[in-house]
């Protein structure tokens, strides 16, 4: 396996610079792709809207699947010991394509949380899961043992508490497209979004990430809402 801190190590030393640049007055956190994702952009070679070559090369070879999968696993952990090691206090992993996977059979389990697993207990600080789409496997995410559990706009805030409980943290779940809409209804939203998950083991977020054309003013909106809620 390639030494990460040599062939990644000009973002070891940007995560170095910026925990400096901070001064200790915010976390850093860092962050990685999840096995399945990337497998997914690896088998298909480009984005996709529903990866079928990455599918169907895991239904026709699924040995063949896995051992790719956990070579994906072990060269993540190593990634992320390092960015650790570096100066990361948190991380997050991102399955942005976990939604993919059949809600009614064992794909999830079979391609996506084994490794999630290894990873999350692979690396001793707080972290986050986020797996989009996955609403029908937020008690096996619980299950990973991960300290927060981001969620997508497809989950209530009423689904992601009676499933999760309180002793996990949840992140989410503004849907980035709303962020066009006019600034007062950003408000009246983002409140009625926190007044439903509650503060407690909670982390306000949008439920991907934000679209490149949304208005500054809108995004900062947002923020604001959250610094001023009460």
């Amino acid at each position: 396996m390639p030494d990460v801190n040599t062939t990644l190590g000009y973002v070891m030393e940007g995560i170095k610079q910026t925990r400096m640049d901070l001064k200790g007055e915010v976390p850093l956190i860092g962050f990685a792709g999840a096995p399945w994702t990337l497998l997914c952009y690896m088998v298909q070679g480009k984005g996709s809207k529903d990866f079928s070559e990455a599918k169907r090369f895991c239904f026709e070879q699924p040995e063949a699947a896995k051992l790719l999968l956990q070579k994906i696993t072990d060269t993540t952990i190593a990634y992320m010991k390092a960015q650790i090691n570096a100066g990361a206090q948190a991380f997050q992993l991102f399955d942005s394509w976990a939604g993919l996977l059949s809600a009614e059979t064992d794909d999830f389990m079979e391609f996506s949380y084994p490794y999630l697993k290894q990873i999350v207990a692979a690396c001793t600080v707080p972290n986050i899961l986020f797996a989009k789409g996955s609403w029908y496997a937020l008690e096996e995410l619980k299950a990973t043992g991960a300290n927060g559990i981001g969620i997508d706009w497809a989950v209530t805030p009423e689904m992601a508490r009676k499933v999760l409980g309180h002793d996990v943290t949840i992140q989410g779940n503004f849907d980035p497209s709303r962020l066009y809409a006019p600034i007062p209804k950003i408000e009246q939203w983002t409140k009625e979004m926190i007044d439903r998950f509650g503060k407690d083991r909670y982390i306000v977020n949008l439920g991907h990430g934000i679209l490149p054309d949304v208005p500054v003013d809108h995004a900062r909106a947002f923020i604001n809402a959250v610094k001023n809620y009460s």
